[in-house]
């Protein structure tokens, strides 16, 4: 294994100038005390507590947690429900459209007797898996350094441990107690407490004291439980799944996490590629290493020997939308992706094969020079990136097969100047709404925002939704560009000259290192959950989400191309092992085949999860109820990349399950993606559909060409016909 693929940044000066500065985010984090100049994560799990009213949840998994502001119980709520608890709708229907799991259920509430309407909260290290939070009794009297609860949220944490300085400690819970009683410690120095809810759960509640060596704990009533004395020292809460899980989760108690640290290597021939969560650990305990819980697709890419020494199978917690996450015992975990998808990441499919056929080759280039005529600087000329981007990288795939499928250097040359002229403008940033480096939260954002105040302009770009959808179509059109070059003339001229602008880009969205002070290290892709978050700094009750896993993939494929041009091998790594994990990841929580056993059983006939949030899923998407919406919108683009990600057996029973005789009444651009994603199982179908004489163009969308789809097909076709390693891993 080579060195750690995140060591080093991409660049750590500042953004180019063409890149004007905008400061007064309308949306300021509340409540930072972390350091001004520093960025902070904008689409990760805590986000809810760094901004607005920071009474929303954050969902460390498996429990999610939140600030109870009301005065009589004030302080850090925790929650854990079960599958059974789960509300799936509507009535009466055999397929739910929505799964939710239920918010407010206060099962236990870290509070203090001097906590009350004046008290606060604030937040610090904002880390890409952590965030520190403190619930302060009174700022103005106490200052900042004591009268405070302190806990570290990390995603996966076994306990939620809360950090008392110098407070008398209230346990609330609005599930109420049935009963209180103190069990034996299960080591020196620490306390143990077994509560039991009305609910039947049983709660463990350990303390573990950094002065007095016993706080004492009084059941008052069935709301609230008082410790006896001011204390100085932490609390650790846990529910317990089992009752003979109990003993393994004493050996734990008295440590917890403060972060979580990735790293990541590959092999020498980038074939494959591990990453390791490091979990610093506070506190000592007799397992010596920390509980967490892992969610199931670690546990499939989990390195043997992890599995073997650290994973306790038997203890397992549901959680909301990632099915149930299962006790890890281990400071570090390593996670093993065995073969990246370096045979799909490439620029045509079935690795450029199967363009040789006569018939096949007139079909493609007829349509070809029929699209590349279409005039590339006013097609693209989009007050939005998010539609400009997809408008370029149409009229880049018709550059790319001009240049690779039909070898025809005049058409090559004259479209690819085009195709230049029209990313000139972006480069130069004189588009209607320019980009802006913005310095609240430190990133790229559409100047759309501070010209019309209007924080849903493109899809809420200035407010950090959807940045990987975004700027991975400009990205993977300055990627072709580069290619073409490269074929052409090899060498670099354009792709050269604007290296530092994509790259900015690529940093705003995947920057690799905390070494980079201008923008938050990964702000879109978690490696912990597996897949992007599109939701940026918006409050949200039910957390972030996704509504597009191709987009999302697109990304990083676009990234790989772009760094393959460059000659950049980290970058590349980097982009195809988040491919790997999002081929796990997707095929585990979105895409959903008939043996999916993670999600609900009465949702998988849907097929798909729709739009998955962090605490529900549902079947639907931002803009309409349309099922060719909800599908597609999981579909496009679809590049060399789509039969890595959507598997072959995925995509026929999607297909039959969903629009096999049913796309009749489609008749829009959605009905293009449909017959374009067939061509993962059944090609030739795809390329009869788009070869027909009837065929409509209204039936492609904005991000689509004729000549693409069909190029797609044909090498698919090549591929199933040959029974190629390509075709063997679809």
């Amino acid at each position: 294994m080579s060195t750690d693929l995140f060591a080093a940044p991409i660049s750590t000066g500042a953004p180019d100038a063409l890149f004007p500065r905008r400061d007064g985010h309308p949306v300021r984090p509340v409540g930072n005390t972390g350091p001004v100049s520093r960025p902070i994560e904008t689409n990760k799990f805590y986000t809810n507590l760094v901004i607005g009213s920071q009474t929303q949840s954050a969902w460390t998994l498996p429990y999610v947690l939140w600030v109870d502001r009301n005065p009589s119980s004030w302080g850090l709520s925790v929650s854990h429900t079960n599958g059974n608890q789960f509300a799936l709708g509507p009535d009466g229907v055999a397929t739910a459209r929505y799964w939710i799991s239920p918010l407010g259920i206060k099962s236990i509430c870290f509070g203090a007797t001097e906590f009350n309407s004046s008290s606060s909260i604030t937040t610090a290290q904002h880390k890409e898996y952590s965030v520190d939070l403190s619930l302060h009794a009174n700022i103005g009297s106490n200052g900042t350094s004591t009268k405070k609860i302190v806990s570290h949220l990390v995603l996966g944490m076994g306990f939620v441990t809360a950090r008392y300085y110098d407070l008398r400690p209230v346990i609330h819970s609005g599930v109420m107690f049935r009963g209180l009683e103190r069990a034996t410690s299960p080591r020196a120095g620490v306390d143990k407490w077994r509560v039991t809810l009305q609910d039947s759960n049983v709660w463990l509640i350990y303390i573990c004291p950094e002065g007095r060596p016993t706080l004492n704990l009084t059941l008052e009533n069935n709301t609230r439980i008082v410790g006896n004395y001011s204390f100085t020292g932490f609390i650790q809460v846990t529910k317990l799944p089992t009752g003979s899980a109990e003993g393994t989760i004493d050996q734990t108690a008295g440590a917890f996490p403060t972060t979580t640290r990735l790293t990541a290597s590959a092999s020498a021939d980038g074939r494959s590629a591990s990453y390791q969560f490091n979990h610093s650990r506070y506190g000592t305990n007799n397992a010596g290493a920390l509980l967490m819980y892992a969610l199931p697709h670690h546990m499939a890419s989990f390195e043997a020997s992890t599995t073997a020494r650290h994973v306790l199978s038997t203890i397992k917690l549901q959680t909301p939308t990632k099915g149930l996450a299962t006790a890890v015992v281990a400071d570090q975990w390593r996670l093993v992706e065995h073969e990246l998808p370096t045979q799909y990441a490439t620029w045509l499919p079935n690795n450029g094969g199967g363009f040789t056929d006569s018939a096949i080759r007139s079909v493609i280039e007829r349509h070809c020079r029929n699209e590349i005529q279409a005039d590339f600087v006013a097609g693209t000329n989009i007050d939005s990136m998010y539609f400009s981007g997809k408008a370029l990288a149409k009229y880049a795939q018709l550059v790319l097969v001009a240049c690779d499928v039909l070898k025809d250097e005049s058409l090559t040359r004259n479209s690819l100047e085009k195709l230049k002229a029209a990313m000139d403008r972006f480069a130069a940033n004189r588009q209607k709404y320019r980009l802006v480096y913005e310095t609240t939260w430190k990133g790229i954002v559409s100047d759309a925002l501070f010209q019309t105040g209007d924080q849903m302009m493109d899809f809420g770009n200035g407010n950090y939704n959807d940045h990987h959808f975004h700027y991975g179509y400009h990205i993977y059109t300055a990627a072709v560009i580069g290619h073409v070059e490269l074929v052409l003339n090899r060498t670099l001229d354009w792709a050269a000259r604007n290296r530092n602008w994509v790259n900015t880009l690529i940093r705003d969205v995947a920057n690799p290192s905390e070494q980079d002070p201008y923008f938050p290290v990964s702000r879109s892709f978690d490696w912990w959950h597996g897949h992007s978050w599109a939701k940026g700094i918006f409050e949200s009750a039910d957390g972030k989400d996704q509504e597009s896993t191709s987009e999302d993939y697109n990304y990083a494929y676009s990234q790989h191309l772009w760094a393959l041009v460059n000659s950049d091998r980290a970058m590349s790594l980097r982009a195809l092992l988040m491919l790997s994990i999002m081929k796990r990841s997707f095929n585990t929580y979105f895409l959903l085949s008939s043996s999916n056993t993670v999600q609900p059983s009465k949702f998988i006939a849907n097929k798909v999860t729709g739009i998955l949030f962090e605490n529900k899923v549902d079947y639907a998407t931002y803009f309409g109820m349309n099922e060719e919406f909800i599908h597609g919108i999981h579909m496009l683009p679809l590049t060399p990349i789509s039969p890595y990600i959507r598997r072959e057996g995925y995509v026929r029973e999607e297909w039959m399950a969903k629009f096999n005789g049913k796309t009749s009444g489609i008749d829009s651009g959605w009905k293009g993606i449909l017959y374009a994603n067939l061509a993962l199982c059944e090609p030739r179908e795809s390329w009869r559909f788009f070869a027909q004489d009837g065929f409509q163009s209204r039936w492609l969308d904005d991000g689509a060409t004729r000549t693409w789809y069909l190029t797609m097909a044909a090498g698919l076709m090549a591929a199933k016909a040959a029974g190629t390693r390509y075709r063997a891993r679809l």
